[in-house]
This record gives structure tokens, sequence and C-alpha cells, in this order.
């Protein structure tokens, strides 16, 4: 068993206010998604304020960009998780919800087993991501890193598992 958890960070540009018609339907689902999450296997921890989501906070300066966090087990886990559970079929409206980004907005990393990472160690990665592309230390589903404790170190592609 690796000493390392995969963690994860994915932003996106809301097209309104939370309490807003347009963004209803996201907002109603939140707590039965974020649910499905928490019972999902390999799913170890996420960020949220009391209120149990993270939509109330704004850490990147502007109202518009929610941010969702959380720590996997590995990256088979978010995989299954992702693409292959009910959230999948939230996640393929996203465009009703979320403008298009041309930047990268999801990034993947190693943390020690048991860390929980905080917003200004995941704005780090994912600025790491976006001027550099994927590497071992921030990357994501299409070109994913092993954990650093695995051998060998060579990067994986998920790509033909998780579409676009």
């Amino acid at each position: 068993m690796s000493a390392y958890e995969l963690a994860q960070l994915n932003i996106g540009v809301i097209r309104g206010p939370m309490d807003s018609p347009i963004m209803a339907e996201f907002a109603a689902n939140l707590e039965r998604v974020n649910a499905m999450a928490d019972h999902s296997p390999g799913f170890l921890w996420r960020l949220q304020t009391e209120a149990g989501d993270a939509t109330a906070l704004r850490p990147f300066g502007d109202d518009s960009t929610l941010v969702n966090m959380s720590v996997w087990r590995d990256v088979e886990s978010l995989i299954a998780f992702v693409y292959r559970s009910g959230h999948a079929e939230i996640m393929r409206r996203r465009r009703e919800w979320f403008e298009r980004m041309e930047q990268p907005f999801l990034v993947l990393w190693w943390v020690p087993r048991g860390h929980r990472p905080d917003i200004a160690e995941a704005r780090v990665r994912l600025d790491m991501l976006q001027a550099a592309g994927p590497t071992a230390a921030a990357f994501n589903f299409r070109k994913a890193f092993p954990p650093p404790d695995s051998a060998p170190r060579e990067p994986v592609s998920f790509g033909d598992t998780c579409p676009a």
C-alpha cells in the first residue's frame, strides 16, 4: 500500500449566482452528488464548510469561481466516481452551469497519507499545471503519474477511460 493519497482540485466559473435560476438544478443536485462521493470506494476527504459543501468559498478572488477539492486513495478510485457513477450524469450537463475554460481547471497531485491540502497548496499545484503541463508534481487524467513510492515512475494515460 502506498504512503501517498491523491489530492484533486477542480475549479469552475459559474454562469450565475448560486441562488439564480440558471444554477438551480446544479444547486438542487449538489447534496446528492456530494453524498455519492462521500460513500464512493476510495474517497477519503472533501473540502466543505459547515453547510456541507464548498460553494460559499471564493478563494480565487471573484464571485464566479467555485472550487471542489478532495482526497482519494488513488487515481482509479477518483476516475470510477467521476466517470462511472451518478456523478457522470451531472458532469455531462456542466456546460449548462459552468463557462468553458481555456486553461486547465483540474489538477491532481500526491500527498502523504493523512495530509489534507488547503486551498493555497492546491492553487500552487494548479498554477504549476497551467505553466508547465503535466509533471509528477501536478498532473491530470490524460497524463497521470503514479505515487512517489511506486515503481516504475512513468506517467499513465487515462485518456481512453476519461472523456474530455
